[in-house]
């Protein structure tokens, strides 16, 4: 059976405050069960706190959070042979501190204190949600429906020519202009780029992969596509980042990037997709009033009484 990922193991291992605090002293003693017994309950008790049983399917649905969504219906004594034994004593351990720090909770009364009750139906609410919202969308997500997504926009982009190229970068003239006359004279040109480009291509020997047109800055493209394939530029090209020496070494028309380097955006981009379709659904579907919030009335702003008048001064005498 294949292991989790590294990234899951993490997860799981440092998903929790608790998971790696070590609590002092032992919790609870095992819990006593038969092999026989073992074999035959597919979710045996673990443990338990003050009483309450905590069972396997518990456990493991902590670590199916971390897995991918179509292995999350694996039954959960299948998970757990998935899992090293240290992970999985963990897993044990975690829930035995969430358990008793749940009953401390309500023992205390946190249960019915009014700003918890409300956070405590938001979250429920909002995981309502969210399942609808998987349930809705997921199954609209396939790999069927992604291909025939990328076939159909496939077929409407037009071809575009792309290069593959290599080049030497250096910062001056004529640093370029006596590279470029060694690869003129036969020397190999990766090797030359690795020695002599300050580029970070220059550990693939200057290899740029392919390019379109637009992916490059205007002076580095015009050269590069005024070239056949295995020719190189016959003097240096300026740019804002030095002089650069090019060398094609393929063309071709493309159409874009492969289904496979296209899957994980174009998942994405339906996933969003799928989901306002699916909101529009749910609201359509809904009774829905809306309600004019009364204006608040504005406080009356009482004009100040005016300043009382002066007596002019008397004319002085002469």
């Amino acid at each position: 059976m294949t292991r989790l990922s590294l990234a899951a193991l993490l997860f799981l291992v440092g998903g929790s405050a608790f998971a790696q605090t070590p609590v002092p002293g032992p919790v609870l003693a095992p819990v006593a069960t038969g092999a026989t017994a073992a074999a035959e309950d597919p979710n045996p008790v673990l443990a338990r706190v003050n009483g309450q049983e905590i069972r396997l399917d518990e456990v493991m649905a902590t670590a199916a959070e971390a897995m991918p969504a179509e292995m999350r219906s694996v039954p959960p004594n299948l998970l757990r042979s998935m899992l090293p034994p240290q992970v999985f004593e963990q897993l044990v351990d975690r829930a035995i501190t969430d358990r008793a720090m749940v009953a401390a909770a309500r023992a205390a009364g946190l249960d019915r204190d009014e700003e918890i009750r409300r956070r405590l139906r938001l979250a429920e609410e909002n995981e309502l949600r969210d399942a609808l919202l998987r349930r809705e969308v997921l199954p609209r997500v396939t790999d069927e429906a992604l291909r025939a997504r990328y076939d159909r926009d496939a077929a409407g982009r037009t071809a575009e020519e792309e290069v593959r190229a290599r080049h030497i970068l250096v910062p001056n003239e004529a640093d370029a202009r006596t590279i470029l006359a060694e690869v003129l004279r036969g020397g190999n040109f990766e090797e030359v780029a690795r020695r002599r480009s300050t580029d970070p291509a220059a550990r693939n020997g200057g290899d740029l992969g392919f390019f379109r047109r637009g992916d490059m800055v205007p002076e580095f493209a015009n050269a590069a596509f005024a070239l056949q394939a295995g020719q190189v530029s016959p003097a240096p090209v300026r740019t804002q980042f030095g002089y650069h020496v090019i060398k094609v070494e393929e063309r071709r028309s493309s159409r874009g990037p492969s289904f496979e380097d296209s899957r994980d955006t174009l998942r994405q981009t339906m996933i969003e997709e799928e989901v306002q379709a699916a909101v529009q659904r749910i609201r359509a579907a809904a009774r829905i009033e809306r309600v004019e919030a009364p204006v608040p009335a504005t406080p009356a702003i009482q004009a100040e009484p005016p300043a009382p008048t002066r007596p002019a001064a008397p004319a002085a005498r002469r």
